[in-house]
């Protein structure tokens, strides 16, 4: 994702890669920015996160939650823009991120995909169209190496749909089956997690009744589409007062 992310600024004529960071004891710590990529940019990775953010306007995290918290504080202490990709996040770094963006610009989302920030938009339209007897069910499929189940587009996927039903996801949530588990919770909203070969994301929203089956699916073919929504959501930030926002809000939907 990293390299994915480098190559969409290299060919944005608005952006330049000015700084890059690792994990500490990481390999390439030292090494020009460009490496990955076939290209010398003048620019060494480094395991400096104040170093970063001193020389960026924006900064595109796609890393660990641990990672993502440091930054979040490091761009409220400089008031830096601050593109959070990062999945496996807890209700309470959340809430330590939503705190760092009284003074940083974030922009935060579960998949920076225009074509995915469409799914859920219709996700939640759709629920609030149906009556309650379709139920809902989100399946989602990622590479073997996704470390988070299930993913934080589905569970994006699984709020939408819930806020198109004024409930609140937690409280409706069935994250796993597994042996007797008796009949569906009417109006719960069921979660299944694939894991398999080098899939990129697959993603759908299944509303199912006795007599008919409504399905909404998005599938990615490369990780460039979530580089390209990561970077236009940068550029949307400049000059945005601080505060935390989302993809409905780069791309302009209304709910």
């Amino acid at each position: 994702m990293g390299q994915a992310l480098l190559r969409q600024v290299l060919t944005t004529t608005e952006a330049r890669a000015a700084a890059g960071s690792e994990r500490q004891g990481h390999p390439d710590l030292g090494k020009d920015l460009g490496y990955a990529v076939g290209q010398t940019l003048g620019v060494r990775i480094s395991d400096d996160v104040d170093a970063l953010f001193e020389t960026s306007d924006a900064v595109l995290d796609f890393t660990a939650p641990e990672a993502t918290l440091r930054h979040a504080a490091e761009a409220a202490r400089r008031g830096r823009i601050l593109i959070v990709g990062t999945t496996g996040l807890k209700p309470e770094h959340d809430a330590e991120i939503a705190r760092a963006a009284a003074r940083a610009t974030i922009v935060k989302a579960a998949n920076f995909s225009i074509g995915v920030n469409v799914l859920v938009h219709l996700t939640r339209q759709v629920a609030a169209l149906l009556p309650e007897e379709f139920d809902i069910e989100i399946v989602e499929m990622h590479h073997r190496h996704k470390v988070d189940a299930p993913s934080g587009t589905a569970l994006a996927l699984g709020r939408a749909a819930a806020d198109g039903r004024h409930l609140d996801l937690p409280g409706v949530a069935d994250r796993g089956r597994d042996g007797i588990t008796g009949a569906r919770t009417k109006g719960h909203i069921g979660f299944a997690a694939l894991r398999g070969g080098a899939v990129v994301g697959d993603h759908t929203v299944m509303f199912a009744s006795d007599s008919e089956r409504l399905e909404l699916t998005h599938k990615a073919q490369d990780r460039s589409l979530f580089a390209a929504g990561a970077v236009r959501a940068a550029l949307w930030a400049r000059g945005r007062p601080a505060g935390l926002y989302g993809m409905d809000d780069v791309l302009g939907f209304k709910r």
